[in-house]
């Protein structure tokens, strides 16, 4: 949601924010206004596909800040699309301007894109720190508001409806939460911030009654929009507010329209009042509050003013409390998902993509900075995603109705199709996506007794990889070398060796790195330990070659255009995966790719210099980077294509392209035998001790 302006003016009157030294308390923080906020205000790269890395160490250091002030966070994430479709106009507008914006940064230009991957190395960081995590059905603002009003504690965010929610614990904005500057001594460390309450706001026009701001809101205008007949209530409000309310004003001519609004309401006693007075400026009769006129604006606006409701109960509460009951309860569309993933929803193992597919039969695909003269790069991932609405729609799920996209019939065999909002030169278009057949047959209502060499089965068919390919990779990168490989035959343009090699540098840099984190000791003692001096050596000498902060000169659009395609294979895959209950284990994705040295050591290639340069004969990471480009070489071999030829045949592709000689040939051929075996223990110690779970 969102009232438009209220935050400009609550934070243009100090009268409304008093300063806190915050410590030794609950917090509820609203988990995407926080990983927007880290992101973009922190001067993070957008043009060259994220720096995960860099957002992954701003995360944790956000965490340590917290835990060092005795500050408890419950994080709380907002899910799907809403099935009344009341903010999906806003949410397409979203889309559109983002399009435009990556397109902008293209160019070299400004704007403002959120890397596709962000989002779950958000939530996986969180999960691997032990950070309590839950994943709303759809919009999380009103569960945020009803947990943080029972347990009477301040909620973080910068989403301007907490100005409205009356929350006694308090609203603190993002903006003025200085976590970064740790005040007090050790044992008493406090964070500086700001607390806006409802009554701060309501005193200033006279004891307001608090229950009148709710009205207040939906007059404005949040992001569900005013009702149609608004337009003619602000132009006699207008004149009533300038004219004292008439009668009932304060006696000023308002300095906004905001201020005016708010002194035309604080007259009334209560909304009752309040709204018998708009229908009859607009012209209704017999409207009394909620029992106003049926559809007429009275009984719109009460009905708006629910949304900000608070229950006394929070399903959150209990969730948090470890109780089995789902965000939103029987009621909300996770309900919808067999038990086993709409678990995986609420603890933010499933993406929200998944589940508005199953629900809505609509996905919006995230934008992304590339070439926007060429199709989009989440054309390389179409068949990845007809086989996720595959598993969703097909194999008993046709008693599914409420979605939009293809066949609503149930049991019906003819083709289901789901809607796809991508790209489309600089437009956002709608496409009708058909769901694809598995030759393998899996249940989405039964998956969880599927067993665990099926449903890999099944994710290394649409990919068309033979598992046997990923043997000469990390048991925790294989997911990124299946979707490596996929990508080299999926793209176009076919991408290059060097940008294969790039790809492969990268995860190379991000296996050293992940290693070199405190307290990241996971190898096995009888494994024979590297030279870390000389590895760390490597790490530093490849940091070097990254194009650095504002850096814009010398931008290859056709270099961004292809690894948005991998991002873009990467994203699908991750949903596939999540899906399918995890048959691969997630890779550490803060630590897979880093867009600005990606970048770089394209460029670094690109200027006549080998990859092999940079890492120095007989190292461990000099080992696994030929063991990798190996496993990718055997995974982009046309000889056992995916199953996907339904989705590349209807994007009248050829395909095979990819095993022309990816990965720089076989050097290092550490690539089979007891070479393979020996690099694969000895990087056991940058594996988690998480062992794979095989049920």
């Amino acid at each position: 949601m969102g009232v438009q302006g209220l935050t400009t003016y609550v934070e243009g009157n100090r009268n409304f924010l008093q300063d806190v030294k915050f410590r030794d308390s609950r917090l509820v923080i609203d988990g995407c206004s926080l990983y927007f906020r880290l992101y973009f205000t922190h001067g993070l790269d957008q043009q060259n596909g994220g720096d995960y890395d860099a957002f992954a160490c701003l995360l944790t250091q956000f965490l340590d800040a917290l835990a060092a002030c005795n500050i408890q966070p419950y994080v709380v994430l907002d899910g799907g699309m809403d099935p009344s479709d009341k903010k999906f106009p806003t949410l397409r507008q979203r889309i559109q301007s983002k399009i435009k914006e990556a397109d902008s940064l293209s160019h070299g230009r400004n704007g403002s894109v959120l890397p596709i991957i962000t989002r779950d190395v958000f939530t996986q960081v969180l999960i691997q720190r032990g950070v309590p995590l839950v994943q709303c059905a759809a919009e999380a603002d009103w569960e945020i508001a009803c947990l943080a009003h029972q347990w009477n504690c301040p909620v973080l965010t910068n989403d301007s409806d907490f100005y409205i929610f009356d929350l006694p614990g308090g609203y603190l904005p993002l903006k003025f939460f200085q976590w970064t500057n740790l005040n007090g001594k050790a044992s008493h460390r406090y964070i500086l911030a700001r607390c806006y309450t409802t009554n701060s706001l309501c005193r200033w026009f006279g004891g307001m009654n608090q229950e009148l701001l709710p009205l207040f809101a939906v007059l404005t205008g949040n992001d569900y929009g005013t009702p149609k007949d608004a337009d003619t209530l602000f132009a006699v409000l207008d004149l009533s507010a300038c004219r004292g309310g008439g009668g009932r004003g304060r006696g000023r001519a308002p300095s906004s329209r905001i201020e005016g609004l708010l002194h035309w309401l604080s007259s009334f006693p209560s909304p009752v009042e309040a709204l018998e007075e708009v229908s009859r400026l607009i012209g209704e009769t017999g409207s009394r509050g909620k029992r106003g006129q049926k559809g007429g604006l009275s009984s719109q606006l009460w009905a708006g003013m629910q949304e900000y409701h608070i229950t006394p109960q929070s399903s959150l509460a209990y969730w948090f409390s470890g109780g089995q009951v789902l965000p939103g309860g029987q009621n909300s569309t996770l309900a919808q998902l067999p038990q086993c993933l709409s678990w995986a929803a609420a603890q933010g193992l499933l993406a929200p993509s998944v589940v508005d597919a199953l629900v809505m039969r609509r996905v919006l695909l995230i934008p992304q900075v590339e070439n926007s003269k060429l199709p989009s790069s989440h054309c390389s991932s179409i068949a990845i995603r007809q086989a996720i609405y595959g598993i969703l729609l097909q194999g008993g799920q046709g008693n599914i109705t409420q979605g939009r996209g293809g066949m609503q019939s149930q049991g019906s065999s003819a083709t289901m199709c789901v809607e796809e909002y991508d790209r489309l030169d600089l437009n956002l278009k709608k496409n009708q996506v058909e769901v694809h057949s598995l030759k393998t047959p899996l249940c989405m209502d039964t998956l969880s007794q599927a067993p665990a060499a099926a449903r890999l089965g099944v994710l290394l068919e649409v990919l068309g990889v033979k598992e046997i390919d990923l043997a000469l990779a990390p048991l925790h990168l294989r997911l990124a070398v299946a979707v490596t490989g996929f990508w080299l035959r999926e793209a176009i343009p076919t991408p290059t060796q060097l940008q294969v090699q790039a790809l492969v540098l990268g995860m190379v840099y991000g296996e050293l790195s992940w290693n070199n984190q405190p307290g990241a000791n996971h190898y096995q003692p009888a494994v024979p330990q590297p030279n870390w001096a000389a590895e760390r050596n490597v790490l530093a000498g490849l940091d070097r070659h990254r194009v650095r902060a504002g850096e814009r000169r010398g931008f290859d659009v056709g270099a961004a255009h292809s690894f948005s395609q991998w991002q873009a294979c990467l994203w699908s895959l991750l949903c596939l995966n999540q899906l399918l209950l995890l048959p691969l284990p997630e890779p550490h994705l803060s630590w897979l790719f880093s867009g600005t040295l990606v970048h770089g050591l394209f460029r670094y290639q690109k200027g006549g210099r080998a990859a092999e340069s940079l890492l120095p004969g007989g190292s461990l990471s000099g080992q696994l980077y030929f063991s990798l480009l190996d496993a990718v070489k055997s995974c982009s071999s046309k000889t056992h294509s995916s199953s996907s030829a339904a989705g590349r045949g209807r994007r009248g592709r050829g395909r095979g392209r990819g095993s022309r000689g990816r990965g720089g040939g076989r050097r290092g051929a550490g690539g089979g035998g007891r070479g393979t075996e020996e690099i694969n223990n000895r990087f056991a110690l940058l594996m988690s001790e998480e062992e794979f779970d095989d049920d």
